[in-house]
C-alpha cells in the first residue's frame, strides 16, 4: 500500500480520490502545506507516498504514469509528485522549504497559464532545483492539469472526455519500435491478452514463466523426432512467443517492472531458444542424422551476433562528438517507410527468426532447418557487423573510461591473461590486430595435424588476449575484440568436439558453450544496469576466456575421446552450477540494478 496525500479541498464531484485508491494509495487529505508536511513524516518509512492536488484533472492512466511506476525513485505529472522510500528525504527537504517559503510570506512559483498555483508543482520545482532527477512520463495525448478557474477545469474534463483512456492504455503496452512479424502478427491481440491477465492479477514473471515452460515443452515436442512432434513443437514455439511478447506489454500495461522480472525475461529468451535448438538436434538423432554440430554452430554465431551489438553500443552509448556519415545515412533511410521494415527484417531479429524455426520444424527437417538458419544469421551478423565497422571508421567519437572499462569486462580475460597484461614489458601492437593474430594463429592450430598443436596455438592465443588488454580500449574498432574472443573459445569447443569423433562429445560441448554464454549474457546486463561485471573471484574461478580456451585444447591432448567427452561435461557443470549461483543471488538481492530492455536483440 501506497500514501497519497491530497492537498487543498476537495473539488465537489471530483473522481480523484477514488482513482488514487483504485491504484493502490491510502488517501489521506491535507488542507495546506504545514498539514501536508505532518502527514507525510507520519507515512510508515517504507512506503511511496505522492502529493496530489485536489483540484487535479486528468485521465487515471496519466496518474498511473506519474505515481505508480517503480523503475523511479521520484516522478511527477502536473499536479502530482511521487516519491520511492529511497527518495522520501529529498521530498521531504523540498517540501520543509515550500513550507518556510509559505510562512515567510514569499510569492510561489507562477503557475504556467490555465493552471492554478499546486503546492505539488512547486515541490517539483525545487526538486528540479536541487537536481533530485525527477522523471517526468509521455503522456502524449492524456490529460495531466490543475485547472486555474471553472471555465478551464470544464474544458479539462471535455478534453478527458474526448480521449479513450484505456485505449491509449493498451497502445502504450505495446513497445515504439518491433519487429515486423511482432508489429503485424502478434501485438495485434497479445496485447489484450496481457490486459486479460492484469485483470486476473496475473504478474509478468508468471507469463515469463509459462513461455520458457511452453518453450521447453516445444523442445520436448521437436526431441521426439515425429513429423506430428515436429509440427506441435513449430506451433507451441510460437505460442511461447506470444507469451514472451505478452510478459512485456503486460509489465508496461499494468507498470510492474522489477528487477527479478526483467532478468527472467533476459534470459529466458536465450534459454528458451537454445534449448529448442538442443531438442531439434535430439530428434534428428533419433532418426538417425547428427546435426549436433549445426545446432552447436547456430548457438554460437547467435551468441555472437548478440555481442556485437552489446559491445557496439556499451562502446558507443556515451562518447562525445559522436557523429558519422553512416549514422546519418542510416537515419535517413529510416525515414522512410518501406526501408525501416525491410531493415528490421533482415537483421532476422527474434520474431522472424522463431518464426521461420518454428515454420520449417513443422515442414522440413532439423538439418534444413539448422542450414536456413545458419545461412540467415551469417547474412544478418555481416550486415549489421559490417553497418557498424563502417560507422566506427568513419565517425570521430572520443569514447569515456566507462565504455572502455565496459569493453574490458565483456572481453572476460581471465588470470592467465591478466598476468600477461600486467607483466610483459613488449608491447606487440594495436589491441585488434594483436587480438586477431592470436586469434589466427589458433583457428589455424586447430586444424593442424599434432595433437599437441591446439594447446601451442591455445598458449599463444593466451598471450595475446592479455596483450590486448594491456591499455583502455578506446580504439575505433576495439568494440570487436570481445566478439572476436567469443568465436574463438566458442570455436574451439565445437572443432576439438567434432575431431574427438565419438558419440556424446558434441552435445557436452553444447552444453560448456550454453553454461559459458550464460555468463557472458549475465555480465551484460550486468553492466546495463551499471553493477559492473561479476566478481572478479567468479571470473577467476571459472578461467576467463582464455583459460578456459587453453584448457579445453589440453584435455583433448592428453586424454582419449571419450575421456575428452567426460571431461567436457564435467566442466559444463561446473561452469554452469558457479555461474548460476552467483548470478541468481545476486539478480534476486536488494542490490541489483533494474534493466528494462525496450529494444529487441537480434
Amino acid at each position: 500500500m501506497s500514501t497519497a496525500i491530497v492537498t487543498g479541498q476537495p473539488v465537489p464531484g471530483s473522481s480523484l480520490e477514488n482513482d488514487l485508491r483504485s491504484l493502490g494509495f491510502d488517501v489521506r487529505v491535507a488542507a495546506d502545506a504545514a498539514e501536508t508536511r505532518t502527514l507525510l513524516a507520519a507515512a510508515p518509512a517504507g512506503r511511496r507516498v505522492a502529493l496530489v492536488d485536489a483540484r487535479f484533472v486528468g485521465h487515471p492512466h496519466a496518474l498511473r504514469l506519474g505515481l505508480t511506476d517503480p523503475r523511479f525513485p521520484l516522478a511527477a505529472v502536473p499536479g502530482a509528485v511521487t516519491a520511492q522510500p529511497e527518495a522520501r528525504q529529498a521530498l521531504t527537504r523540498a517540501l520543509d522549504r515550500e513550507t518556510a517559503t509559505a510562512g515567510g510570506g514569499a510569492a510561489p512559483a507562477k503557475p504556467s497559464a490555465g493552471d492554478a498555483d499546486s503546492l505539488a508543482d512547486r515541490v517539483v520545482t525545487t526538486l528540479d532545483a536541487d537536481d533530485a532527477g525527477v522523471h517526468r512520463p509521455e503522456l502524449g495525448s492524456l490529460v495531466a492539469a490543475v485547472p486555474a478557474d471553472p471555465q478551464a477545469r470544464n474544458e479539462a474534463r471535455q478534453a478527458v472526455a474526448a480521449v479513450d483512456d484505456e485505449a491509449v492504455r493498451l497502445r502504450s503496452a505495446v513497445k515504439s519500435r518491433d519487429g515486423f512479424f511482432t508489429t503485424f502478427f502478434i501485438s495485434p491481440y497479445s496485447r489484450y491478452i496481457a490486459r486479460w491477465c492484469a485483470r486476473r492479477g496475473l504478474t509478468p514473471n508468471q507469463v515469463t514463466t509459462a513461455s520458457l515452460l511452453t518453450a521447453l515443452i516445444a523442445a520436448g515436442c521437436a526431441a521426439t523426432g515425429t513429423r506430428a512432434g515436429f509440427v506441435a513443437a513449430g506451433v507451441l514455439l510460437i505460442a511461447s512467443f506470444v507469451l514472451d511478447c505478452t510478459d512485456g506489454q503486460l509489465a508496461r500495461y499494468a507498470l510492474k517492472y522489477s528487477t527479478l522480472g526483467a532478468w527472467l525475461d533476459a534470459t529466458f529468451d536465450r534459454a528458451k531458444e537454445y534449448a529448442y535448438y538442443a531438442g531439434l538436434a535430439l530428434g534428428a538423432a533419433r532418426g538417425g542424422d547428427d546435426v549436433w554440430a549445426l545446432a552447436l554452430g547456430a548457438m554460437i554465431l547467435q551468441t555472437c551476433r548478440h555481442v556485437v551489438d552489446f559491445s557496439f553500443n556499451e562502446a558507443n552509448h556515451d562518447a562525445t562528438a559522436n557523429t558519422s556519415p553512416t549514422a546519418a545515412l542510416s537515419d535517413k533511410l529510416d525515414s522512410v517507410g518501406w526501408t525501416v521494415w525491410v531493415r528490421r527484417m533482415i537483421v532476422l531479429p527474434i520474431g522472424e527468426r522463431w518464426a521461420m524455426i518454428a515454420v520449417l520444424t513443422a515442414v522440413t527437417t532439423p538439418r534444413i532447418t539448422f542450414y536456413v538458419l545458419l545461412a540467415g544469421c551469417a547474412f544478418a551478423a555481416t550486415y549489421t557487423t559490417a553497418g557498424r565497422v563502417l560507422r566506427s571508421v568513419t565517425r570521430k567519437a572520443r569514447r569515456t573510461d566507462r565504455a572502455a572499462q565496459a569493453l574490458a569486462d565483456l572481453a572476460d580475460n581471465g588470470p592467465l591473461a591478466s598476468y600477461v597484461a600486467r607483466a610483459t614489458r613488449v608491447r606487440l601492437g594495436a589491441p585488434l590486430l594483436v587480438a586477431l593474430a592470436g586469434t589466427a594463429v589458433l583457428a589455424v592450430s586447430l586444424f593442424s595435424g599434432p595433437a599437441w598443436a591446439p594447446v601451442a596455438g591455445a598458449a599463444v592465443y593466451a598471450v595475446t588476449a592479455g596483450q590486448a588488454l594491456y591499455r583502455p580500449l578506446k580504439g575505433a574498432l576495439d568494440w570487436l575484440l570481445p566478439p572476436l574472443f567469443r568465436a574463438a573459445e566458442y570455436g574451439t569447443v565445437l572443432v576439438l568436439a567434432a575431431h574427438a569423433d565419438v558419440n556424446g562429445a558434441l552435445p557436452a560441448a553444447f552444453g560448456l558453450v550454453a553454461a559459458v554464454a550464460y555468463h557472458h549474457y549475465d555480465t551484460v546486463y550486468r553492466i546495463r544496469g551499471n553493477a559492473g561485471a561479476p566478481p572478479a573471484w567468479l571470473v577467476r574461478a571459472i578461467g576467463g576466456q582464455e583459460g578456459r580456451t587453453l584448457l579445453v585444447t589440453v584435455l583433448a591432448a592428453v586424454l582419449t575421446a571419450s575421456q575428452f567427452k567426460a571431461a567436457l561435461t564435467v566442466l559444463a557443470v561446473a561452469v554452469a552450477v558457479l555461474v548460476l549461483v552467483e548470478s541468481i543471488r545476486f539478480w534476486v538481492s536488494a542490490g541489483a540494478p533494474a534493466v528494462h530492455d525496450e529494444g529487441e536483440p537480434a
